[in-house]
């Protein structure tokens, strides 16, 4: 097999464990942040949680560049 066959799937394996693994939080983050809408100490967990959106964002369109990337490397 070949590298970039094992980096796509590697990749792909340990973004899904860690979106698994801080999903619980982020949820109880966001109910956290819903009850407490006029606080100031929000800032840093509204913050934290639009982080992990852009990264979650960003690890899926890699991923979906690195399938493609592949598809394109092994069939075309």
């Amino acid at each position: 097999m070949d590298l970039l066959l094992w980096v796509t799937i590697g990749f792909i394996i340990i973004g899904f464990v860690v979106l698994a693994s801080m999903k619980k939080g982020m949820e109880s983050k966001v109910a956290f942040i819903k009850l407490n809408v006029e606080e100031e100490e929000n800032s840093s967990k509204v913050r934290s949680v639009v982080w992990w959106i852009w990264s979650t964002t960003a690890w899926g369109i890699v991923s979906l560049f690195l399938v493609v990337w592949c598809v394109h490397h092994y069939f075309g």
